[in-house]
């Protein structure tokens, strides 16, 4: 099935393959294709090459919980929130937190 949105973004992935966000609009892609476990290998390896993309925690983390990996969703959430607090992104670390809180765990 060819998906042009997803095929734009990833002919621009080609021109620029560092670029976090267009790594990042793909895994959105696949999974509004409910390509769930490719998404999670894009953004795994998104975080992987830029820690500090704090996009990709939250996003991460929801799609692990979807295919029920509850410990790893919980571990990226974690990681995410801290880093939203070292970059001052209140919000952020507050969706994080609400993550956790619908999860059961009260980090603070």
């Amino acid at each position: 099935m060819s998906n042009t949105r997803l095929d734009q973004i990833l002919k621009m992935i080609e021109t620029h393959p560092t670029d976090p966000f267009l790594h990042y609009a793909s895994a959105l892609e696949y999974e509004k294709l409910e390509q769930n476990e490719r998404a999670i290998q894009i953004l795994e390896k998104l975080l992987l090459a830029q820690a500090d993309y704090l996009p990709a925690y939250f996003k991460t983390g929801q799609l692990h919980e979807l295919l029920g990996n509850t410990d790893r969703a919980i571990e990226l959430y974690l990681k995410g929130k801290k880093l939203a607090r070292l970059q001052n992104d209140f919000k952020t670390e507050g969706e994080l937190s609400e993550a956790l809180m619908l999860l059961d765990v009260f980090d603070e």
